[in-house]
């Protein structure tokens, strides 16, 4: 849903209203039917006003506020509604009759009025919707709406980052996915502050366009406005002895251990308890909000800047390992969020990393079904090393399985490049994919003149377990993964980790080494909508098989959760599906995840079970930030024959009908008539409508 409320304060449209469905839902069954009302709470800036104000959209209500100026004048907030003098009883009986009352800001109303709204609950003929900051100090009367039982509470959640993605998509335009995440990271919820920074970016002009994209992106310092330094106040005005330099120390070196020589321990204590520094149980010192480091470095001055700032050797000993980190969880097949804040920090500051450890990046957001951050990662690496094939790669799979199969499919999108690094003329083709999916070596990396794979990757081993031990910690390969690779093609663990050395690789059970470059061809043909010749690149690659639907090609091939999957699919096992993508969502595959109970949903007899799973799939693929394949596209076009969800798919994609034809080869004719079929079935009058009916459903209850 999008809504527009002028701004009273100019003449510009404010941001739409975005998400929050589940919220909107709730409030307005609170006040309808035989419902008494409800307790709005949250922190300033969290959009609660905004929330409420969309419940009530197009209703009779009555609204008062409580303002700060008129806490002890009586009935103030209610001075429009009421006369000049009233007691507390005639002004029940008088809003008695009000069907709807807003009270916004309700933990600054004046004591009578608070006494008021209370009286109101208690009698239960006016429906309430109370607004109120959370932290705040509030009359008696108004916190006792809520633990005296006499309204619900509804403690509004900070929006998460998918809704907070579709809210700058809305008010902001194309923002890149680690440009969305900084500033999902930054405000915490706080949506004034989201707007103020995004306003502040523009006017300042550090959004500069990302290549080959109609995206935009931000790096460099946190722009400090007047309405920054009025938020931040506590932190950047502080005097006591020792505690700015403490602040100024953590800016540019958290987190840093809790020790005399370090930090000023009297100045850490302070600061604690004032709630802006955060100490773990590990005795290590933070900030407490991420907004503190940036601003605190952004009006530190040149010179002290130079003083506290990490050197290089320090950054790159991080950097490596967290490089390590992350690629020892893509082999573990458990890619839950794995803390990694100093390449998060290298880029937001635009300095840039090493594209190893940017392939990697990629590689786990990708599995983790982040598509959209995959490809920014990726792209981040071919910044320092245009010519670096595992970022090319992730940049092509990323984009294959993303919702940019359109550009995918008119221009070749990025596996045009990997096509003409293993000798092709830039135009993709059926031939530049085989040979894409056949010229690489063991590391993941493309070779121009097709050489023979690194004699130390044996064949059945697979480069993912290739991940540098830890001191004092031997190597150790997954125990649950596909037989030849962790998930789908992509970046070795081991070059992505930058390591000088590859160590021994663990035999697998059975299987053939594949290329990494295989899967990107597998998901470029999927992304033309060509399933056959995605099956035909699919070689060695089992799990690709199962995500497309053909199970009978890895059988025997994959282990653990993966062949759990796959015989699920094979046998058409619902419930077995349904058990598989809850293993999967635990382990952080949520696309994965998405697809199994997509399957499960096309598998179960029992309708009540299929809209259980389908209603699972679409919450998980709207978080794998624009996810468009094969399996999801039965959730909206299951109707359809797999030649019609073909057709469909390339004919939203904006070809016409005899692009469709040349590529499928088949007749123009031939053609037209599955595309009006399919009209039939979708409902649809003509292909103007497609784009909007391959498009992800709402997720309803299950």
């Amino acid at each position: 849903m999008t809504t527009f409320e002028r701004d009273a304060t100019s003449l510009r449209l404010p941001w739409p209203f975005t998400g929050r469905q589940d919220e909107l839902e709730l409030i307005r069954g609170s006040v309808a039917g035989g419902r008494h009302g409800i307790v709005v709470t949250g922190p300033a800036g969290r959009g609660k006003t905004r929330l409420v104000t969309e419940a009530v959209r197009g209703t009779d209500c009555a609204r008062a506020t409580g303002t700060p100026e008129t806490r002890d004048l009586p009935f103030a907030a209610f001075a429009h509604l009421l006369p000049d003098t009233v007691s507390l009883h005639r002004a029940v009986q008088l809003l008695s009759g009000v069907r709807l009352l807003l009270l916004d800001d309700a933990h600054l109303l004046d004591d009578a009025s608070a006494a008021l709204v209370h009286q109101l609950a208690v009698h239960g003929r006016t429906r309430l919707l109370v607004v109120a900051t959370e932290g705040a100090r509030a009359p008696g009367a108004i916190t006792r709406l809520w633990t005296g039982e006499l309204l619900p509470r509804l403690d509004l959640e900070p929006l998460p980052r998918e809704e907070t993605a579709q809210l700058l998509a809305a008010g902001a335009g194309g923002l890149e996915a680690l440009t969305v995440n900084r500033l999902h990271r930054l405000c915490q919820g706080d949506l004034r502050l989201l707007r103020e920074l995004v306003g502040a970016v523009r006017e300042q002009g550090l959004l500069s366009r990302v290549p080959d994209s109609g995206e935009w992106e931000w790096r460099g310092p946190v722009p400090v406005t007047a309405t920054v330094r009025e938020r931040l106040a506590d932190l950047l005005d502080r005097t006591g002895p020792g505690e700015r330099a403490t602040l100024d120390r953590l800016a540019f070196g958290e987190p840093l251990p809790v020790d005399a020589d370090t930090l000023d321990l009297d100045a850490l204590e302070v600061l604690e308890a004032d709630g802006l520094v955060h100490i773990d149980d590990h005795g290590t010192a933070s900030l407490a909000h991420p907004l503190h480091g940036p601003v605190l470095r952004s009006v530190a001055g040149r010179l002290r800047a130079r003083r506290l700032a990490r050197t290089p050797s320090d950054r790159t000993a991080a950097l490596e390992t967290e490089t390590a980190n992350l690629a020892r969880a893509i082999a573990e097949t458990d890619v839950r969020a794995v803390p990694a804040p100093v390449g998060e920090w290298l880029v937001t500051e635009g300095i840039g990393i090493p594209a190893p450890h940017a392939a990697v990046r990629a590689r786990f957001a990708r599995l983790r079904g982040q598509l959209r951050e995959a490809a920014s990662w990726a792209r981040e690496g071919l910044r320092t090393t245009p010519e670096d094939h595992p970022c090319h790669l992730e940049l092509a799979l990323s984009t294959a399985q993303s919702g940019d199969a359109g550009r995918v499919v008119a221009e070749g999108g990025d596996m045009r490049r990997v096509a003409a690094r293993v000798g092709g003329s830039g135009s993709v083709n059926r031939g530049d994919l085989a040979r894409v999916a056949t010229q690489a070596d063991g590391s993941g990396v493309v070779t121009a003149d097709g050489g023979d794979p690194e004699p130390a990757v044996a064949r059945g081993g697979d480069p993912e377990t290739a991940v540098p031990p830890t001191a004092g910690q031997p190597s150790t390969g997954p125990a649950d993964r596909p037989a030849s690779s962790a998930a789908d093609s992509g970046t070795s663990a081991a070059s992505a980790a930058g390591s000088a050395q590859r160590p021994a690789l663990p035999a697998a059970d059975s299987g053939t080494l594949t290329p990494p470059s295989a899967g990107a061809a597998t998901w470029w043909a999927a992304a033309r909508g060509d399933l056959g010749a995605a099956l035909d690149a699919v070689g060695a690659e089992p799990y690709d098989a199962v995500r497309l639907g053909a199970p009978e090609r890895a059988a025997g091939r994959l282990t653990g959760v993966f062949a759990a999957h796959a015989d699920a699919l094979a046998q058409g096992d619902g419930p077995a599906l349904d058990r598989a993508a809850r293993t999967l969502e635990e382990r952080g595959f949520l696309l994965f995840a998405a697809e199994a109970y997509a399957q499960a949903a096309q598998a179960h007899r029992d309708p009540g079970a299929a809209r259980t799973s389908r209603t699972r799939s679409v919450a998980l693929a709207r978080r794998c930030q624009g996810a468009r394949t094969p399996a999801l596209a039965g959730l909206v076009l299951g109707e359809l024959t797999a030649r019609q969800r073909q057709i469909v798919t390339l004919a939203a994609a904006g070809l016409t009908n005899r692009q469709i034809a040349e590529k499928l080869t088949l007749s123009v004719r031939t053609v037209g008539n599955h595309l009006y079929g399919a009209y039939t079935r979708l409902g649809a009058s003509d292909r103007d409508a497609l784009p909007c009916l391959v498009e992800l459903p709402e997720a309803q209850p299950a």
